[in-house]
């Protein structure tokens, strides 16, 4: 499963984690101490707001236990953990698989990497930290001075700063744009904004210029 670590709710009394649903998009999943049943709303990302299933039960499971969670669990980076069971008042782990090319990405070193670099004392992805040292990359690079310059496009320009970035931070020089891809999408489930906005800003910005 390719999940977030738990969080507790003071809402009601339950846990809950952020999750990478089948049809790639994310979800919250509730877990009260009560029941035996969850509850399950995909992530609207644009609106950041919760849009529960339909079979779960807003009485049970009310929107501002899902918005709890989808505040507590923004910028938490996902990793694979084993499915949750509660038992009393404590959360029992058990391992359950995910599908291969997830696993693949959240096992990867490129991925590790970065969630080590760029997660803070809360346990959270700093995005700030994160744009701020690959746009230093970016200035600072003669390789993107040269793309600005014969006026590459923004999403050029953004590959070969996250593939060289990504390859510094791993020492593996044979990432692909697919795996590199993935990678960011994946950051970019858990970030509450466009994981590389501020990148891509000052990318725009170089450009401008």
């Amino acid at each position: 499963m390719i999940r977030t670590k738990l969080v507790e709710l003071s809402t009601i009394e339950a846990v809950a984690y952020r999750q990478k649903l089948r049809d790639g998009k994310a979800g919250i999943v509730i877990l009260r101490y009560d029941s035996d049943q969850p509850g399950l709303a995909s992530v609207n990302r644009r609106a950041g707001t919760p849009e529960p299933a339909a079979n779960t039960n807003l009485e049970v499971f009310p929107l501002e236990a899902f918005q709890e969670a989808i505040e507590l669990t923004s910028g938490m980076p996902y990793s694979r953990r084993g499915a949750v069971k509660l038992s009393g008042r404590q959360a029992e782990e058990k391992p359950e698989d995910a599908s291969p090319e997830e696993v693949a990405t959240v096992d990867s070193a490129e991925y590790e990497a970065i969630v080590k670099a760029y997660t803070n004392k809360k346990g959270e992805l700093s995005y700030d930290l994160l744009n701020k040292d690959f746009i230093q990359f970016a200035k600072s690079s003669k390789i993107v001075a040269d793309m600005v310059a014969n006026r590459a496009s923004v999403d050029e320009i953004r590959e070969h700063v996250l593939k060289v970035k990504l390859e510094s931070l791993t020492g593996n020089r044979d990432l692909t744009a697919a795996q590199t891809n993935r990678i960011v999408e994946m950051l970019d489930e858990v970030s509450p904004r466009y994981v590389f906005r501020e990148l891509n800003d000052e990318i725009i910005r170089m450009l401008s210029r």
